[in-house]
This record gives structure tokens, C-alpha cells and sequence, in this order.
């Protein structure tokens, strides 16, 4: 392998990580959602309410995008929208209870991803490569 193929390689883990998030979330009777429903959901569980602009933020994902992924979240009964009372504009995102719940099922299935992701990387390695990643991605 060469340098040049790093790229391609990272590229690789991801898509193996979402299709093994996707899996564990199946089995756990979660098959409503993808991965960029989860980004949000997980934003939401550290922050309890957001500005669609904050999500955008948060995920790296333009508001189009945004817009459409936490449609179907309200749809399915994860989330709700509200308008701010001073600024029209401005729409807040919120957990639902439905949406809660999935807090310890997320939290399951991250561990259990890291712990294949991480299998057989020592600690010191673990740093090594976040720091290069860090490094790579501030690149740009």
C-alpha cells in the first residue's frame, strides 16, 4: 500500500462503520434511521435544544440537508420543530421521549463500534493517529 491510498482507505472505514452502526442499530429494532439521522439525534442528546443553523454546525451538513433529515425525524416521532416566539426564523429542534430512548441504544452501539474499531491499537497508537487525523484535517 502507498501513501496515496490512504485516502481510499479512509475512506473504506467509513462506509465499514456506517454499514456496522446501520447493522447494530437493526438489531436493536432501529432500521427507521441512517447515520446522518444519528449525527443529530446524537447532537441532540448533548445539547436538549438547537437551532437548525447549530445542527448544520454540528454536523457539517448544509441547511438544505439538514432541513430534510430532521423532516423525517419529526415524522417518525423522534424530534419536534418550534418556531421561535421573537424570531420566525429561527426553528428549534427537540428530542421527543421517543427520541430520548434511543440515548442508551446509541451509547451501546458506539461502545461496541469503537471496541472493533480500536481492536488491537494500543493506546499510544490510538493518539498517533488523532493526532495526525487532526493534523490532516486542519489542512483544509
Amino acid at each position: 500500500m502507498e501513501t496515496r491510498d490512504v485516502i481510499s482507505l479512509i475512506s473504506k472505514i467509513r462506509e465499514k462503520v456506517n454499514r456496522f452502526i446501520l447493522s447494530e442499530l437493526t438489531k436493536n429494532g432501529i432500521d427507521d434511521i441512517g447515520t446522518s439521522h444519528g449525527d443529530i439525534i446524537y447532537a441532540l442528546m448533548k445539547t436538549p435544544k438547537l437551532t437548525m443553523a447549530d445542527i448544520s454546525k454540528r454536523i457539517n451538513k448544509d441547511k438544505s440537508t439538514v432541513t430534510a433529515l430532521v423532516d423525517k425525524l419529526v415524522r417518525l416521532g423522534y424530534v419536534t420543530k418550534e418556531r421561535d416566539k421573537e424570531d420566525a426564523r429561527v426553528v428549534y429542534v427537540a428530542l421527543t421521549d421517543k427520541g430520548s430512548e434511543l440515548e442508551s441504544i446509541f451509547e451501546s452501539v458506539s461502545a461496541e463500534m469503537l471496541d472493533v474499531f480500536y481492536l488491537n491499537v494500543s493506546e499510544q497508537e490510538k493518539q498517533e493517529l488523532l493526532r495526525i487525523l487532526k493534523k490532516i484535517y486542519n489542512n483544509f
